[in-house]
């Protein structure tokens, strides 16, 4: 029998060695259960939980204030851009808001004034009629050699010719700037309408031939069939005949409303009828 077959059954390890180690140790290497020699864990040093040396939360930040700050982090942000918008919103509508009231308050004004401008005019307008006389003041007195535009039609004052005209009767329109002037001297201007019938022209003439200081001529345009003006005075007249015409001529030729009382009515211009 061989030797071999002997020892390899004497000792059951089946390779004829003795194995050389207790079979207390049965682990596969002859080194403490654990795998590596090493204390349980793995690396030797005391290891912290959490596996980084670091404290618990992995950052060495505390927990739950990473890179926020009070508030909500980025919640903030956006709140702050909203506030920022909603700033911007108040402003625009504040500055919305001062110009509509500088608009309107211009608007106020403007209407305002055109109100007191027409309430002005009208006013003057509506004075003159007839039976009733109309007053105006406030009128200017240069001397001018250029048209005038004046607001009444005819005139009762305002900038004027150099030249007055001669008073007395005449069968064609006169100028307007110089029958202001001799307004500005008493003189009480009668027009008429051209298509007057001719009996009542004859007691208009006859009214400037009756006295001086009156001026008779033929006006287009008259709003009234007769108007008499003096210097800030007017009114209106249905008929030649109306004995308030006669009222008229008596009260304003060379009445207390007359700048230039006295002054010269000839050595003018034009010639009268």
């Amino acid at each position: 029998m061989d030797e071999r077959g002997t020892d390899r059954g004497a000792t059951g390890s089946g390779d004829g060695r003795p194995s050389g180690r207790p079979g207390a140790t049965r682990g596969g290497s002859g080194r403490p259960q654990t795998g590596s020699g090493r204390p349980q864990g793995g690396s030797g040093r005391p290891q912290p939980q959490g596996g980084s040396g670091r404290p618990q939360g992995g950052s060495g930040r505390p927990q739950g204030a990473a890179a926020r700050k009070p508030g909500g982090g980025k919640g903030k942000k956006v709140t702050g851009s909203a506030r920022k918008a909603a700033a911007r919103r108040r402003q625009e509508r504040r500055r919305r808001t001062i110009i509509a009231t500088a608009v309107a308050a211009v608007v106020v004004i403007a209407v305002v004034v055109v109100v007191l401008v027409s309430n002005r005019d009208t006013t003057s307008a509506t004075a003159v009629g007839y039976d009733r006389v109309g007053t105006f003041s406030g009128l200017s007195r240069t001397h001018t050699q250029s048209p005038v535009h004046y607001a009444q039609t005819p005139p009762v004052g305002g900038d004027h010719n150099p030249v007055w005209q001669n008073c007395g009767v005449y069968s064609q329109p006169v100028r307007n700037e110089n029958a202001v002037h001799s307004m500005e001297h008493g003189t009480v201007w009668i027009t008429y309408q051209p298509n007057l019938p001719k009996d009542q022209v004859d007691k208009l003439a006859a009214l400037g031939h009756g006295g001086a200081y009156v001026l008779v001529s033929p006006y287009p345009g008259l709003p009234a069939p007769v108007v008499a003006s003096a210097w800030g005075v007017q009114e209106w007249f249905h008929t030649a005949g109306d004995p308030k015409l006669n009222d008229f001529v008596s009260k304003y030729r060379q009445g207390p409303q007359t700048p230039e009382p006295g002054a010269a009515c000839t050595n003018g211009t034009g010639t009268p009828e």
